[in-house]
C-alpha cells in the first residue's frame, strides 16, 4: 500500500487537514472565498452596468488585484484609490483596498474602507459578504470573539462557507474535538 502524503490532495482537502489541525489559526479564506459567492450581485454594478464610469471603477480594480496578486501593494493601493474616486458609491473596490490595506498591516485604515464597503453595500451582495468575513477575521485576530461571531453570523447567512467554517471553529466545544483528533492522528 502506497503511502498518502499531503502532496496526494486537492487544495481543498489541504485547507480541511489545515482547519482541522490549526483551528485557532486564520488562514485558507483565500480559497473559501473564490467560489461562494458568485449568486450574489452587487447592486451598484447591476445598475450601472452601462455607465462608463462603473465600467472604468471595475477596470481599474480588477488592474489592483492582479497587481496585489504580484505583490505590488503600493501600486494596487493607487489604483483602487483611483477606482474609488471614479466611482465612489461601490463598494467592492472599498472592500479590496481594506484587503491591500490589511497585507501592508494598516489595519484602521482596512477597517474605515471595510464600514465604509458595508455602508454601501447594505451589509448584502458579494462585497457586503466579502467585508463582513474581513471584519469578522480583524475582530478574531484582535480577540473580540463575540464581535466576530456576529459578523461570521451575518456573513453565513448571506451564503458563506468560509464564515461558516469560522463559525465552527469559534465554538468551543468544535475546537475541543479538533484538539482531540489532532491527538488521535498522533497516535
Amino acid at each position: 500500500m502506497s503511502k498518502l502524503t499531503k502532496d496526494c490532495l486537492s487544495e481543498h482537502d489541504r485547507q480541511v487537514l489545515e482547519s482541522i489541525f490549526n483551528p485557532s489559526q486564520i488562514g485558507g479564506e483565500e480559497y473559501l472565498l473564490q467560489e461562494e459567492e458568485k449568486h450574489l450581485d452587487d447592486p451598484q454594478d447591476v445598475n450601472g452596468a452601462n455607465d462608463p464610469r462603473i465600467k472604468e471603477s471595475q477596470r481599474m480594480e480588477l488592474e489592483a488585484i492582479a497587481l496585489a496578486s504580484e505583490a505590488k501593494l503600493p501600486e494596487a493601493l493607487e489604483l483602487l484609490s483611483k477606482s474609488i474616486e471614479t466611482a465612489p458609491e461601490r463598494p467592492a473596490p472599498w472592500n479590496n483596498r481594506a484587503q491591500v490595506y490589511i497585507l501592508l498591516g494598516k489595519e484602521d485604515e482596512a477597517l474605515k474602507d471595510i464600514e465604509q464597503a458595508l455602508r454601501l453595500s447594505n451589509s448584502a451582495g458579494r462585497t457586503g459578504c466579502r467585508a463582513l468575513c474581513q471584519r469578522g477575521i480583524l475582530k478574531r485576530k484582535n480577540n473580540d470573539i463575540d464581535g466576530a461571531r456576529e459578523d461570521f453570523e451575518v456573513a453565513a447567512k448571506l451564503g458563506s462557507k468560509f464564515a461558516r467554517t469560522q463559525l465552527i471553529e469559534l465554538n468551543p466545544f468544535a475546537a475541543l474535538c479538533n484538539q482531540m483528533l489532532r491527538e488521535v492522528m498522533k497516535m
